[in-house]
């Protein structure tokens, strides 16, 4: 008797634990709410701000390498000389080239006299057929060809004799325009041969004149044109502020880095170089006739993107064009109202 009611006092136990557990268990009827997040279509386009890396050179630039195989006589520039169009900048010596100059002229002498004695035979004989039977016809047309002949002969000769006269004349290097050297890799008494391209005997660089080149991305290149005033920062001039003009667009999207190249001119007030850094400043003007929406709300991926209309508690799936795009929002363009929610990720 007294075992049965310590296993009855131990049931009762058990039986009120479990129906305890039971009760704070949650009703398997209770109804799970589902939050959707939206956010408003706002109507106009965005303008972009954006901050892009640039970097200057030299408006005209070249590598100075001899035309005609020679000796250095003279470097009359250095690094840093600023120089003038048509300056001199040094002189080689070639004697063979003198020699074959005297030569080719040698020749043509010899042919231009050949020429006039034919000439003058050709004449005299032509006085002397007026009188009839004095000539022979054929003896005319032998003497008439030999002065064409001979005049070949001469103009030839005088071709090859100005040929040799340039070719002296590139031993004198003159600066095709305005400029400043930048280096040198020549000195007095160096062999320079026009079949080597590896080192240049000179740079010269124009830098009154400069042009900033900055990469774009394609989606906003799309919004620039020329004759557009531009922003820029020089860093390593304290951050120096400047504006310039796009000048040049590539036209051409580089597939790599899906950018365009665009060049602004600027001019040097003499704090500036070829190869410095800076950093522009691109402020797009928005989109006509778009709406904008966060970036959150956009779905899909390339050509097929759409976003989710909230409306009475239902979802439409809506096709949008996407035009530019900022850090969180983005232009689009659909069938819905400015009045409609859009449901964000």
């Amino acid at each position: 008797m007294k075992y049965f009611l310590i296993i009855l006092f131990g049931s009762v136990i058990f039986l009120s634990c479990s129906n305890e557990q039971k009760s704070k268990q949650p009703s398997s009827t209770s109804v799970e709410q589902k939050v959707v997040k939206t956010t408003p279509i706002v109507k106009g386009g965005l303008s972009i701000i954006s901050k892009l890396p640039a970097q200057f050179a030299a408006y005209q630039e070249v590598s100075i390498f001899p035309k005609v195989n020679g000796y250095v006589k003279n470097v009359l520039v250095d690094i840093g000389s600023k120089v003038s169009a048509g300056q001199l900048l040094m002189t080689l010596e070639a004697p063979e080239l003198e020699q074959a100059s005297a030569s080719a002229k040698a020749e043509f002498e010899k042919a231009k006299s050949d020429y006039e004695i034919n000439k003058e035979n050709y004449n005299r004989l032509f006085e002397a057929s007026q009188t009839e039977g004095a000539v022979s016809a054929m003896d005319l047309a032998l003497d008439k060809s030999k002065v064409a002949s001979s005049l070949a002969m001469m103009n030839a000769a005088q071709a090859n004799w100005q040929q040799q006269e340039t070719m002296i004349n590139y031993l004198q290097v003159h600066a095709p325009f305005p400029g400043v050297i930048t280096a040198r890799n020549v000195h007095p008494g160096a062999l320079v041969s026009n079949s080597i391209k590896d080192v240049p005997m000179l740079e010269l660089k124009q830098e009154t004149h400069l042009r900033l080149q900055v990469d774009v991305p394609e989606n906003i290149a799309a919004n620039l044109k020329k004759g557009d005033s531009v922003a820029f920062i020089i860093p390593s001039l304290d951050n120096k502020e400047m504006r310039g003009i796009i000048s040049r667009i590539a036209d051409n999207i580089n597939p790599q880095f899906r950018s365009e190249r665009v060049e602004l001119d600027v001019i040097n007030d003499g704090t500036l170089s070829s190869g410095m850094y800076a950093d522009v400043t691109i402020r797009t003007t928005p989109t006509p006739n778009v709406f904008h929406v966060a970036l959150s709300a956009i779905h899909g991926v390339a050509e097929d993107k759409y976003i989710n209309i909230r409306r009475n508690d239902e979802t439409i799936k809506t096709p949008i064009t996407v035009y530019k795009q900022s850090s969180d929002s983005v232009e689009i363009k659909g069938d819905f109202n400015v009045t409609d929610s859009i449901e964000v990720n």
